[in-house]
This record gives C-alpha cells, structure tokens and sequence, in this order.
C-alpha cells in the first residue's frame, strides 16, 4: 500500500471502464485524483465512491470535453485549487473510429483525432506548468496495442493510437532535455473487458460471451484483459517504482505483439 502516497494525479475518461479503475487504484495507494468525463456525472458517482472507500477530499470531479482548450484550462484550475497541484496526469479518454479505408467518413477521421489525439497534446500542454513545480512527474498517455499493430479494418483508431505513440516521445525527449525531473510513457491494451466490448456486442448483435470468445482467441494467452491489469500498469508509470522509465511503451497485449 502507498506505492503513490502524496501524489495528485488527474484522470481523464473517468466515468467508467479503463478511467474508472484507474483513477480508483491509484486513490487506494494513497493519491489524490481528479476525475473528468464528458460525462459528468459518471465521473462524480465513481470520485463519491472513492471517497465513501477512501475518505473525504481523496476524489473530486468535473465535466470535461477533452477536445476543448477551454475545458483543459478549467480542470488544470481546478487541479490546482482541489488538489494543490498536479504530480501525474492520466490521459484515458478516447474513443473507437469506425470504418475501412472506403467507409471511413472524414467527419469520423476528424473526430477520433480530436478525442484521440488532440486531447493528449492539450493535457500535456496544459498540466505541465503543475507538473514542473511537483516533480518527480509522470505523464500516462493511453495509446492501444492498434497504435503499434495495424488492421485493415480500423485506420482511423491505428493512425490516432499511433500518433498518442509518437507524442508520448516527443514529450519525453523535451521534459528529459530541460532537465526537468518529468516522465512521459504510453501504454498499450489489447481487448479488455470494459463498456465498450457491450457496445461492440449490440451494435454487432451477438451475445457479449461470443465476443468474447472471438477476441480471446486473437490473443496468445487466450482470454481478454481486466480493467484492473491495465491500472496496475499506470499505477506503475504514476510511481516512482518507473524514475528512470521516459519515452517508452509499456505493452500489456495478452502477447499480440510478440507474433
């Protein structure tokens, strides 16, 4: 227990799924985090069961359009004042792009850049101010083993995945070039057991236990991840356990990438 007491880290995507657990792993090894969602109130019910769990003032919450300067100004505000700064920053949030390289729509491309791409370039823009006067910093940018291994069905979700990728090392080049005591890492899941394989599963119309099924079967070690494997890897990134870990892609794929 501990492994990021004293920390103040900011979680974007936080209603549910991969945001969710980690924004409620980190709480239980001792930060403070801030919860955004463009869904507002999803992010307020899990920052109050925090803190049912946790104690009072261990969570706190905002609405937040990741796409919007305005709204990144607000919840780097609001880090400031609710939490007292800003140690480590979350970017979650992100979204499928749907459609081939025939049926993909530019309104589709644009969006999932927006949410995707343009989202992580902001936080990192935006938190690093905080993040100078609270060093040791980490920066957790959540890619997706699509942003190192392309599909013929999803360019749109590989470019966007991609680009989180790259940024992520340029970010850490710069941090580590001021000599500044800040990190910057992605990490990249597979498929993983959150909302968005029920979603996948009704627009499909099959029964979430054979989508399941069809993913795990992709996947050497045969069974699709858990929210919680994925936020013991932030956990990681956002301690002090990963000081000398910048610029890097931390793969947690079930063991896609190694065929």
């Amino acid at each position: 227990m501990g492994r990021v007491a004293g920390k103040l880290a900011l979680v974007t995507g936080a209603a549910q799924g991969l945001g969710a657990a980690h924004s409620a792993l980190l709480a239980r090894e001792g930060a403070r985090v801030l919860l955004t969602d463009i869904n507002g109130e999803g992010a307020a019910a899990q920052a109050e069961a925090i803190n049912a769990e946790m104690g009072a003032g261990t969570a706190f919450s905002m609405q937040h359009d990741v796409t919007s300067e305005a709204d990144w100004n607000a919840a780097i505000a609001m880090a400031a004042d609710k939490l007292g700064g800003l140690s480590v920053l979350v970017n979650n949030a992100g979204v499928g792009v749907r459609g081939d390289i025939e049926t993909c729509t530019l309104e589709e491309w644009h969006r999932g850049f927006a949410i995707n791409v343009d989202s992580v370039f902001l936080g990192c823009q935006k938190a690093l101010p905080l993040l100078k006067d609270n060093q040791p910093g980490s920066i957790i940018n959540i890619s997706s083993i699509a942003g190192l291994i392309a599909s013929h069905t999803m360019p749109g979700y590989n470019a966007s995945k991609a680009a989180v990728w790259m940024l992520t090392k340029s970010v850490a080049l710069y941090c580590a070039k001021r000599g500044w005591d800040i990190r910057c890492n992605s990490v990249h899941p597979t498929f993983v057991d959150t909302p968005i394989l029920d979603g996948i599963s009704k627009n499909a119309g099959i029964e979430k236990d054979i989508v399941m099924g069809k993913l795990a079967r992709q996947i050497p070690l045969g069974r699709v991840g858990e929210p919680n494997e994925i936020a013991n890897g932030v956990l990681y990134l956002a301690s002090d356990e990963s000081r000398f870990m910048t610029g890097a892609e931390l793969k947690l794929d079930g063991g896609i990438s190694a065929m």
